[in-house]
């Protein structure tokens, strides 16, 4: 897997060229879908994109770990995390098939 990374510029540069907003519009729409998504996601909210996929918050509990130098067990707080999970659209665009319509 060696694609290339793309930034917020690129999506900036994307919506520029695509949308026909100027680059600074184009900057800030992208800064504002961005800050809105995160702002949901962490007020615990489901971002549900159609045919793209969902951003889930979910809540680890409290485990015992273990610190990889030592050995030593050392518990590991509670703790939120953010999941990605692509739709089926979105995972048949990457394996290459033709979405089902």
């Amino acid at each position: 897997m060696s694609g290339r990374t793309i930034t917020r510029a690129d999506l900036c540069e994307a919506v520029y060229q695509r949308v026909g907003l100027s680059r600074t519009e184009s900057a800030a729409l992208v800064e504002t879908v961005l800050s809105e998504i995160a702002d949901c996601v962490a007020r615990g909210e489901t971002v549900k994109l159609s045919s793209f996929g969902s951003f889930v918050v979910r809540q680890k509990g409290e485990r015992i770990g273990r610190n990889p130098k030592t050995g030593e067990e050392v518990p590991i707080a509670p703790r939120r995390v953010m999941v990605f999970k692509p739709s089926n659209i979105l995972k048949q665009q990457i394996n290459g098939e033709t979405p089902e319509a």
